[in-house]
Order: structure tokens, then C-alpha cells, then sequence
């Protein structure tokens, strides 16, 4: 199956991107690796977000470039992502990735999980 590729329905900052490239090169990642971004079921809101390395792109998968990175997204998971922006944040409130949904309807506390 040829490689999808579609406008940034998902975003990745600067930032989130520079520490995407920051672990992968701590961890050996080889180059090629995508960061695999989806949802699943769980959480104190409904659903959690997911984020991994993937050598492997998957049947369904949508493949976005963003800023250096490639993202590998499957196609349930983008209907919940589309228009999402991953930020990285390493202010007062803790370090870490913050995903910025504007489909979500209601996130709980500590911004891991949301409903749609």
C-alpha cells in the first residue's frame, strides 16, 4: 500500500518535535522510526492518548510529516486527533507532552485522558 500523506490534520510543535529527536537519539531510535500517536479506550474521561515509536507503517495508517517527524496515525485514532496539536511542555506543572484536542469535550485533571 503507497504511503498516505495528507496535509498536517494532526501538529507538532517546534518543541515537541526537538524532544521527539532529543529521546529518539538517547534511545538509538533508528532512523526511519515514526512516533505512532493514537487513542484508546481507558482513562478517567473515556479515552488516553498514546504515544510510541513504530518502525512499521500499518494498513490504514496515515503517515503526516511534521516538522522533521514522521507521524504514523491510524485511522480511528485520527478521527479523534484530527486537528490536534502536540506540544511539549516543561514548565511549573510538570514535563511532558500535552496534547492540545480541540475535539475534546471534557479532559480530566491531569490532561491523559478525554471524551469526546
Amino acid at each position: 500500500m503507497p504511503d498516505m500523506q495528507i496535509e498536517s490534520e494532526i501538529k507538532i510543535t517546534e518543541k515537541a518535535s526537538g524532544e521527539v529527536k532529543k529521546i529518539m537519539q538517547e534511545n538509538n531510535i533508528p532512523e526511519g522510526y515514526g512516533l505512532r500517536v493514537g487513542v484508546k479506550g481507558g482513562g478517567c474521561s473515556g479515552l488516553t492518548y498514546t504515544l510510541g515509536f513504530d518502525g512499521e507503517q500499518k494498513d490504514g495508517d496515515t503517515v503526516i510529516e511534521a516538522n522533521g517527524i514522521k507521524l504514523l496515525v491510524d485511522g480511528k485514532s485520527l478521527f479523534y486527533l484530527s486537528g490536534t496539536e502536540l506540544d511539549f511542555t516543561d514548565g511549573l506543572n510538570g514535563k511532558g507532552f500535552v496534547f492540545n484536542n480541540p475535539n475534546a469535550v471534557k479532559t480530566c485533571g491531569c490532561g491523559e485522558s478525554f471524551g469526546v
